[in-house]
């Protein structure tokens, strides 16, 4: 499993996600992930064949498409289903990748294998957003947003 500063390290150096199974549904976990990220100067390229675009990039088949059209791909974030995760892994290390993403309840060690043994870092069942607002202070509850995240209590002054 990835420790806090193996996630900050791939966040701060990694900034082209390709995202497999973008969903152009704003209400969906896969679009409101990669806008967020977008938001935080990630390039977002979206893999998914059903759309020609999604958040105002243009969308792609498959991995070998998008870096063939978009260039390099530094993380290779996928919102798909555990069984579909040994393939892309194989795709993301023919294409270049350097991290394999798979999201929050996907899990195969098989793709990890195939992944950590092309050189890939791999991070599971973990959310790109949620990890980079964890970090790097965009956690946020009604509009109140610390930017700062600590195991430390504050000392309540009375008045």
């Amino acid at each position: 499993m990835p420790d806090i500063p193996m996630l900050r390290r791939i966040l701060r150096e990694h900034r082209r996600i390709a995202v497999v199974g973008l969903s152009a549904d704003w209400y969906r976990p896969s679009f409101f992930a990669a806008k967020y990220m977008q938001s935080h100067g990630y390039q977002i390229i979206p893999v998914n064949p059903r759309h020609r675009e999604i958040l105002g990039a243009t969308s792609y088949p498959d991995l070998a498409a998008a870096a063939d059209a978009a260039g390099p791909v530094d993380i290779v974030d996928v919102f798909r289903r555990p069984d579909s995760a040994p393939p892309l892994a194989r795709e993301a290390a023919a294409i270049g990748a350097k991290v394999l993403w798979l999201q929050l309840g996907i899990v195969s060690a098989e793709a990890a294998q195939i992944a950590a043994a092309a050189g890939l870092e791999v991070v599971m069942d973990r959310c790109v957003k949620i990890e980079h607002a964890r970090l790097f202070g965009g956690l946020n509850f009604v509009g109140v947003n610390t930017r700062v995240i600590s195991a430390h209590r504050h000392k309540i002054v009375a008045n």
